[in-house]
């Protein structure tokens, strides 16, 4: 009898006796009285087969069935499993799905808040807590599940993971009512119109503590190289990160360095459907996607610090054949929240970035070259092709910009604002000849209040404000609706340097904004955003006179 057919006989046993003992089990009070010879045969079958399953047991070497071991067993593990969380709990996790504390998640894919927009990097005892913590199954030895919200395939033990993930953002609507003075209508933005903003596909590679994240982005409006000429990229991010060191990642590859508040948030968080004009600016003088990158970040629940040098965006080089030295740069943010309870969080911070050395362009026929940054540029904070402030910007030895960060969250209500500084230093190309320095600004104050589901939170791990956090996703049955959120925003982008005339002169952007998300879960969301738009005083572009104008327009969103 081989070891299958032993057990089979060994439950069948059991159950046998189980069932016989249940049948005939007999009080003290009538034993006395029982001489019935079929009782006391059925007594000694039971006791032969309790022999035989004795027997059976020491072959198979297996211990008796106790239902008190299996339950003992089972206590034994939720509290190795308790003692384990809090040592997780250090670890770092960027983007975290599920505020700690929260109440969020439970197993539940469509509770919490968004996945992030880039590749996830944690540390391997984190990726282990996450993978306990989430729904999975077991097939041939590798773990399949949804860790973070993002389905990974992986090991037992973590060591070896695989991930795959989904951002998309598709907006559609346009501009209307414009107000330009007669005779200077050129540029006038598009109407209703669509645009994939962002279609990326995140892959991840896990071994223990390091982590490789290679992320294309087929939408239609990749970052703007240098010197604000398109780049027909197609890539977000490919980097080699190690999270092996406490609450910390170190980075070297193409990547998005974190600088300004608005800038570490990820876009499926965003309040509104576009950065404020004023940090997009900020953060594309060394920063920005798909930046050749070199650092880390260090958090802890009360800091956030990151320092990255950067080189230039992927593909810039390659859409400019006459560079000769390719930008150098670097940015630099610290965040501090002196206040975090339950009902407040107070964040204050300081970002800086700067371009060390502009590109160095060849020139035809030569064997020198010109340093040469290009235009500073942005457009009215919806990416429809419309037409906003640019600053051309020539002989410049280096670019810089620094500023402050202020947010406040009083429950569900958080106001957030930032202010930033733009210097310019240009090159004294002509001996004897002067070059005035250009200087702009710009600064933003929004507002948001979630009206149902779970407000904003701090997130730590990011030095920045989360989305709402789904608590019940939509169900109309049984009267859930997921969450949603009201925000407002008020921002000014100042490319005019009066002092330097007409050659400093890229015009001043004020937007009034206004919009509603709806999170139906942690996975979709529907963003509506209205901007009142002014642009004014750039006597070097089609917006001579000035000019204003309206936008509506509206974004289906993804997150995996």
């Amino acid at each position: 009898m081989d070891e299958m057919q032993l057990r089979s006989t060994l439950s069948a046993l059991f159950c046998t006796t189980a069932l016989l003992g249940s049948m005939f089990t007999i009080h003290p009070a009538s034993a006395a009285g029982a001489r019935d010879p079929q009782l006391e045969e059925l007594r000694r079958e039971m006791q032969e087969m309790r022999g035989q399953i004795k027997i059976l047991k020491a072959r198979l070497g297996e211990p008796e069935i106790n239902a008190g071991d299996a339950r003992r067993a089972r206590v034994a593990e939720a509290a190795r499993r308790a003692r384990i969380s809090p040592a997780m709990a250090h670890d770092i996790h960027i983007g975290d799905a599920v505020a700690p504390g929260s109440g969020l998640g439970k197993g539940l894919s469509g509770v919490g808040t968004p996945p992030p927009d880039r590749g996830i990097v944690s540390s391997w005892l984190e990726f282990q807590a996450a993978n306990v913590k989430d729904e999975s199954v077991h097939v041939g030895g590798v773990r399949i599940g949804f860790p973070n919200g993002r389905p990974t395939f992986s090991t037992d033990d973590g060591a070896y993971a695989f991930s795959v993930g989904l951002a998309f953002h598709e907006d559609f609507g346009g501009f209307f009512g414009q107000g330009a003075p007669r005779g200077n209508e050129t540029g006038r933005p598009p109407g209703f119109t669509q645009n994939t903003r962002r279609m990326r596909l995140f892959f991840s590679w896990r071994y223990k503590d390091w982590v490789a994240n290679v992320t294309p982005d087929f939408g239609g409006s990749n970052e703007m190289a240098a010197g604000g000429s398109a780049t027909a990229q197609y890539l977000y991010e490919a980097n080699l990160n190690y999270a092996g060191f406490k609450n910390t990642v170190l980075t070297v590859g193409y990547f998005q360095p974190r600088v300004t508040e608005e800038d570490s948030e990820s876009s499926n968080d965003f309040m509104m459907m576009e950065r404020p004009g004023i940090t997009d600016v900020v953060r594309k003088i060394a920063a920005g996607d798909a930046r050749f990158s070199v650092g880390g970040m260090h958090f802890d629940k009360r800091w956030w610090i990151g320092a990255y040098f950067t080189g230039q965006s992927y593909g810039a080089r390659a859409a400019n054949t006459a560079t000769i030295n390719s930008q150098t740069g670097g940015t630099f943010r610290f965040a501090g929240r002196p206040v975090a309870t339950k009902n407040v969080d107070v964040h204050m911070g300081v970002s800086a970035i700067s371009a060390f050395h502009p590109t160095l362009v060849g020139v035809a026929g030569t064997n020198s070259g010109n340093y040469n940054y290009g235009t500073l540029s942005e457009p009215p904070e919806l990416n429809f092709g419309a037409n906003g402030v640019a600053a051309t910007l020539n002989n410049v030895s280096d670019i810089w910009a620094a500023g402050p960060e202020l947010g406040i969250r009083y429950k569900d209500f958080l106001i957030k604002s930032e202010y930033y500084h733009i210097g310019v230093d240009r090159s004294h190309s002509t001996p004897g000849t002067y070059l005035p320095s250009y200087n702009f600004q710009g600064y933003y104050v929004a507002g948001n209040y979630t009206l149902f589901g779970q407000g904003r939170r701090y997130n730590f791990r990011e030095g920045a404000f989360s989305a709402p956090g789904v608590l019940n996703e939509f169900n109309p049955a049984a009267g859930q609706w997921g969450a949603l959120e009201l925000s407002g925003r008020w921002s000014v982008t100042d490319l005019n340097d009066k002092g330097a005339g007409t050659t400093g002169m890229g015009g001043r952007e004020t937007i009034w904004s206004g919009g509603l998300n709806w999170y139906p879960n942690r996975h979709f969301r529907v963003m509506v955003d209205y901007n009142r738009i002014l642009l004014s005083h750039s006597p070097t572009s089609w917006a001579t006179h000035g000019r204003d104008l309206n936008s509506f327009a509206a974004r289906i969103q993804a997150a995996f």
